[in-house]
């Protein structure tokens, strides 16, 4: 029964390929650490600390389950010059027999005030969707399939977003980010690119508790995306001792549905953050959850010539 059932997901999954639906297309991000670095989601939100960090991070969604998700990225992102920020971003996913490759540059422009700090930030990425040739050795699959056959080169896109995030009087955080206004077919053959206007938007708080070292930040994520259902995502993170320990829960309700908890700590410039995540769906009884790891390297902070 087992085999029939994965099986059964295979043929499923070779048929979005085919379709050029990617979970990584809408949904913009893999993982559940993305309030952690913000310009993930929101491009405004490059470059607005004041050092530059090198990110690495693994998910392992659905995992002790055969052909289950596995992504990697590793990324840059800090200011650059004078109010310009950069970000670079590199990520891989496979997904049983579905490859995904993506690699993003975000640039932004902040403009701070006495209260206020905000970021207009655009992004562009190089998407690229296909199957794994060795999947037509895979009893299950007709090896004659033309329309698979035809696709084992995959398709690419160039995918463009824009957005703004700010923060004001240092505690209140807020962004809106408008993903895939530009959503265009650069290889492969087929049907034209489906576009409808999505949007992801948080807003977030920063609680100081001076006298016990304690900061509390609960933020909120609301995301409406091409092929994905509205859902929102509720956090809440606790930093304690100047950040020298991390702890956090996520809720999820909407399309996804599911909980989880993450643990961390950032020792002088590095840093290091451990998410579990559970989906209430019967699937998790096949599975043993979601693990994701991240590791975060601070550099020297960018210093203007002008002192600015």
């Amino acid at each position: 029964m087992k085999n029939i059932f994965i099986g059964i997901l295979l043929v499923m999954l070779a048929a979005s390929a085919l379709n050029g639906q990617s979970r990584l297309f809408g949904e913009r991000s893999a993982f559940t650490q993305y309030y952690l670095t913000p310009f993930i989601m929101h491009p405004g939100a490059t470059g607005q600390n004041d050092y530059s960090q090198v990110v690495g991070i693994y998910r392992n969604s659905w995992a002790s389950f055969p052909g289950s998700p596995k992504t990697f990225a590793f990324g840059y992102e800090g200011p650059i010059g004078n109010r310009i920020g950069l970000g670079l971003l590199g990520m891989s996913d496979s997904y049983a027999a579905f490859n995904t490759s993506k690699g993003l540059l975000s640039l932004s422009y902040t403009i701070t005030s006495e209260k206020n700090k905000i970021g207009f930030g655009i992004s562009g990425e190089y998407i690229q969707h296909k199957l794994r040739s060795s999947e037509l050795l895979n009893p299950l699959v007709d090896q004659g399939d033309r329309e698979i056959v035809n696709r084992l080169d995959g398709y690419s896109f160039f995918d463009a977003s824009i957005g703004v995030y700010g923060l004001y009087d240092g505690k209140l955080s807020y962004g809106i980010t408008l993903p895939s206004i530009i959503s265009q077919r650069i290889s492969g053959d087929g049907d034209p690119v489906d576009t409808e206007i999505g949007y992801i938007a948080s807003v977030g708080y920063r609680f100081e508790v001076e006298d016990k070292d304690l900061v509390f930040e609960p933020s909120i994520y609301v995301k409406k995306l091409l092929y994905v259902p509205l859902h929102v995502d509720i956090n809440l993170k606790a930093d304690f001792l100047n950040e020298q320990l991390t702890a956090g829960l996520t809720g999820s309700i909407g399309a996804e549905q599911r909980i989880g908890f993450l643990i961390g700590t950032q020792l002088s410039n590095f840093g290091f953050h451990y998410a579990y995540n559970l989906s209430v769906h019967k699937f998790q009884q096949y599975n043993n959850g979601s693990h994701e790891l991240s590791l975060k390297l601070r550099l020297q902070p960018y210093s203007s010539p002008s002192g600015n």
